[in-house]
């Protein structure tokens, strides 16, 4: 109780400060979402963003300086996902370490009763990754291209931030927090039958899902997460019982701001 109150108090404090005429131009810059929200919704994503960029620890790394405008954009993605539900859905976010350019993971080094020889991949370059209890690595090219081309299905903050909500429960199997047992169910249900047609490469559900969502059911829950918030007119077309889902998870419905933002058009 005394941790929350601190808490509260001091999130107050960061919104009695004035928004920033700044951040307001990098989050019409950078964020393409900002076009599609209202009135109500730009106000909330303002405080949201706010409160994350304080709260939260930022790197550089690879000879990145963090600056206002690497720290707004990524607030500004990562803050979309909450604009229904409030902070505590990031209480496994702390650190947020930024490179330049894609990163390349070291290979791990073969442990002492490994059998040899072993076929190994390359590593391959990483535009992201979440760790369990640890940091957000993100890269900063990619955090760009995703967060100024809305709908193309591929953003890697949604992807790594959403892989954080999953982590919520100490576990990374694709559920996220969810209030009993009945949601678990419908969960399992909706999420089994979307991950099985993507696994067997229904045409339908791979014109809109990644197939890269296939690789385990992590993989599934942030995938899904991308294409409700970057292609949900489509999502919810070809697979409407997870779009419900999802929106009842994310307590929003990013099909009709899309609806919306064309009826002005």
């Amino acid at each position: 109780m005394i941790l929350s109150w601190f808490t509260e108090r001091r999130r107050k404090q960061v919104l009695e400060e004035p928004f920033p005429d700044a951040w307001k131009a990098i989050l019409t810059r950078n964020v393409a979402h900002w076009a599609l929200l209202d009135d109500e919704e730009r106000a909330r994503l303002r405080d949201l963003v706010q409160v994350f960029v304080s709260e939260k620890h930022w790197q550089g790394c690879g000879g990145l300086e963090i600056t206002d405008e690497i720290r707004v954009t990524v607030a500004g993605d990562a803050c979309l996902l909450l604009l229904g539900r409030d902070h505590a859905l990031y209480d496994d976010v702390e650190s947020i370490l930024v490179y330049p350019n894609a990163v390349v993971p070291p290979e791990r080094p073969r442990g002492f009763f490994a059998h040899a020889p072993v076929l190994r991949e390359a590593p391959r370059a990483l535009d992201g990754e979440a760790h369990l209890h640890g940091p957000v690595i993100l890269v900063w090219d990619a955090v760009r291209h995703g967060a100024r081309h809305a709908g193309d299905g591929r953003n890697v903050v949604f992807h790594e931030f959403a892989h954080k909500i999953d982590m919520l429960g100490g576990e990374v199997d694709g559920t996220p927090p969810l209030p009993d047992r009945a949601h678990r169910d419908a969960w399992a249900e909706v999420c089994t039958d979307a991950y099985r047609a993507l696994e067997a490469e229904d045409p339908a559900v791979k014109r809109v899902l990644d197939p890269y969502g296939a690789t385990n059911e992590a993989e599934f829950f942030a995938v899904a997460t991308e294409a409700f918030f970057e292609r949900p007119v489509a999502l919810q077309s070809a697979l409407p019982a997870l779009y419900e889902l999802l929106a009842r998870f994310y307590q929003q419905d990013p099909g009709a701001r899309v609806r919306r933002g064309s009826k002005r058009e």
